[in-house]
């Protein structure tokens, strides 16, 4: 990792590391995938949680800790995926079918989310050697889980979690040295909004019964 986190080029005087980038890199291939619907989503971003907790790991430890976490999330979501691959209720297309979280999902995440960020902050606080501004970092890291998880369930509202997380993301990494985090992170929010916009029409048309007899 040594070599990794070298220093690559610079670009509008922001140094730019080649962890930083290759790691991003893999991250926005990951949102691409997932855009998709393709379950090679899962692998590539394991890969990128992978090559940035290398990044992180030292410096800011809420995200160093948030990539290995991803590294989880992303094994349960290549698992949940796989596991509903090809079924005719959950799309039938080799493709996960994507539908709009029910209001008790909602509220679930939005509690899990605020309590978890709490939790976090608090931990981080008490141990100040894990991150040097707590409750950016918190909400970056239970952000995360908590967008993850809505996308292994094929939930619309992951790309609304990631908005959010983007919000908070964006100027904590040019603060930090991160700057190409902070340039692929205005990348990701246009793929959010795309990506968003296509899984919500494909939640439509995923929860419109095929009428018998009818080519699906």
């Amino acid at each position: 990792m040594n070599s990794l986190n070298s220093e690559a080029f610079t670009l509008f005087g922001q140094h730019i590391l080649w962890s930083d980038m290759i790691g991003n890199l893999f991250g926005l291939a990951a949102l691409a995938l997932g855009w998709r619907r393709s379950i090679w989503t899962w692998p590539v971003q394991f890969l990128a949680g992978l090559i940035l907790f290398g990044a992180f790991f030292g410096h800011l430890t809420g995200s160093a800790g948030k990539q290995a976490v991803v590294m989880v999330v992303a094994l349960y979501g290549w698992w949940q995926w796989q596991r509903s691959k090809g079924r005719t209720e959950d799309g039938g297309d080799g493709h996960i079918s994507v539908r709009f979280a029910t209001w008790r999902e909602r509220a679930a995440m939005v509690a899990a989310a605020a309590a978890g960020t709490v939790a976090v902050a608090l931990l981080f606080k008490a141990y100040p050697t894990l991150s040097w501004d707590p409750w950016p970092d918190a909400y970056i890291f239970v952000g995360t889980i908590v967008a993850m998880y809505a996308q292994a369930r094929g939930m619309v509202e992951f790309w609304f979690a990631w908005l959010l997380v983007d919000l908070v993301g964006v100027p904590l990494n040019f603060a930090n040295g991160y700057a190409f985090s902070g340039f692929v992170y205005v990348i990701y929010g246009a793929l959010v909004l795309w990506g968003m916009r296509d899984w919500w029409l494909r939640s439509r048309d995923d929860a419109r019964p095929v009428l018998e007899g009818a080519p699906a």
